[in-house]
């Protein structure tokens, strides 16, 4: 295996120009499994320009042969599936039945964008309505060049595929920096990439910290796009790096999900939904519904089989069979979302969820239900990103709907009620990108992901994805010239 010190540079692992390394955790064992570097702006300076100059042939090269280099890293993703599940697990600490979940939607979108590249090819061209009967005007899609991809440290190599397979369909030319907390799962797409073919230049992985590459490659003048997925103080940063050269951003940020029950849904399904809501990767998502509104007459039966749910959970070794949630990523995570619990402790609020010994050893926090939080305290308003569940009850759906949107976040939301209409209804009134009605969150690569307000900006997967990594261009003509 190569040194974790080298950086994968134009097809070739090189030396990071870095001296310094930073530690890599099992958080689980809570031991030592890798050092990495932290990486150096240099590193970034040959990056970019190894994609600078695979750009031309890249771009020229027809869409479904790219097509076909998408194929082969989904293939070489599924050879290694158990390899990276656990490898997954190891380095983030997610259940190994999350961490295949995480391969199949990864493998499923390289696969989709595969498909979605040969039908770029098929449009290009495109004769449209130019309202001028001596002109014809055609469509063009180009890609938009060379991006600069940073991506978080809960999902690993799903949030790389989220990017890097449009970017690619697209024919732009990639400098990909994975999280420093979880580099270990996305070291693999450099060796499928070789395996797949794909020419020197075109996908480029830097290991790194947010000072020795994340910051560097975001004001980098040969990056022609960004797209980071991260916290919002983070993807602040980005823009303002980005309003240099005008340059155009996706921002994928944080979010604070509501969940709206309302009194004639199903209290078996509305448990299940919550708690997949709150301690599916241990409460580790954007996407997590960490605000309960429930009606007040389902709110006593409803509060009392979450809590009676989240004391049946088994905490334990994330590479166990019987294992229903893992540690959080890193002692960082789980001194944050103690802190909250500190802070719920301080404004007297109130939870009966049964207390259950923890593992010995990990970085786990105990899954909580705290019951009616006030729309003030800040464990309503701000992210955790942990197991960690505020709940309130209303009156009517008027009053779910209010208190829902009353956020800085809409990124996603889920409703469950016994009608089906009546929660398409209420999610058309909701401020939210994804809602999700009597169903788990699912995100298909068909579908899009993207939030409203302060949950960022663009949408990913689907159309929209691909259309991130493109230029329209409009050429027109005199008819039959």
């Amino acid at each position: 295996m190569h040194s974790l010190n080298e950086q994968f540079i134009d097809n070739t692992w090189v030396p990071s120009r870095s001296k310094t390394r930073r530690s890599v955790f099992d958080p689980y064992h809570e031991t030592l499994v890798a050092e990495v570097t932290r990486g150096d702006p240099a590193d970034v300076d040959a990056a970019v320009a190894a994609a600078r100059r695979a750009l031309p042939d890249w771009r020229a090269t027809p869409e479904a042969h790219r097509g076909k280099y998408l194929e082969a890293i989904a293939t070489g993703l599924e050879t290694r599936r158990q390899a990276l599940a656990e490898l997954s697990s190891l380095n983030n600490g997610k259940p190994l039945a999350e961490a295949y979940q995480d391969l199949n939607d990864a493998i499923a979108c390289y696969r989709y964008y595969a498909e979605a590249a040969v039908a770029l090819g098929r449009r290009q061209g495109t004769i449209e309505n130019n309202g001028q009967p001596d002109l014809e005007a055609r469509r063009y899609w180009d890609p938009i060049g060379v991006v600069g991809l940073i991506t978080p440290w809960n999902f690993p190599l799903v949030s790389s595929a989220w990017k890097l397979a449009p970017a690619l369909a697209a024919g732009c030319t990639v400098v990909l920096k994975p999280s420093e907390v979880t580099p270990l799962p996305e070291l693999a797409l450099a060796e499928i990439v070789l395996e797949a073919g794909l020419p020197p230049g075109v996908f480029n992985l830097l290991q790194g910290d947010g000072e020795g590459i994340g910051a560097p490659l975001s004001r980098h003048p040969g990056i022609d796009k960004l797209s980071f997925t991260g916290s919002n103080p983070v993807g602040e940063a980005v823009m303002r790096a980005a309003a240099k050269g005008v340059r155009p951003i996706s921002l994928e940020l944080g979010g604070k999900s509501p969940i709206l029950v309302t009194e004639d849904a199903d209290l078996e399904l509305a448990c299940d939904l919550v708690m997949a809501g709150i301690c599916y990767n241990a409460g580790q998502m954007c996407s997590a519904t960490s605000r309960l509104l429930v009606h007040e007459r389902l709110a006593d039966d409803l509060y009392t089989a979450i809590d009676a749910a989240m004391g049946e959970l088994h905490l334990g070794d994330p590479l166990a069979a019987e294992t229903d949630m893992g540690p959080l990523v890193s002692a960082t995570q789980q001194d944050q979302v103690q802190g909250y619990v500190a802070l719920a402790e301080e404004e007297g609020l109130h939870s009966e969820t049964p207390v259950f010994a923890l593992p010995k050893h990990g970085f786990f926090v105990a899954p909580r239900l705290y019951r009616q939080v006030p729309t003030i305290s800040r464990l309503w308003q701000e992210e955790i990103f942990g197991p960690v569940l505020c709940a309130r009850r209303v009156a009517d759906d008027a009053e779910a709907i209010a208190l829902a949107n009353d956020s800085d976040f809409g990124l996603a939301a889920t409703v469950v009620a016994g009608d089906p209409d009546r929660a398409e209804a209420i999610a058309r009134r909701l401020e939210a990108g994804n809602v999700w009605c009597n169903s788990e969150q699912v995100a298909p690569p068909q579908g899009s992901w993207g939030g409203m307000k302060r949950s960022g900006i663009g949408r990913e997967l689907g159309d929209s994805g691909l259309d991130a990594y493109l230029e329209l261009k409009r050429i027109t003509r005199p008819l039959n010239s």
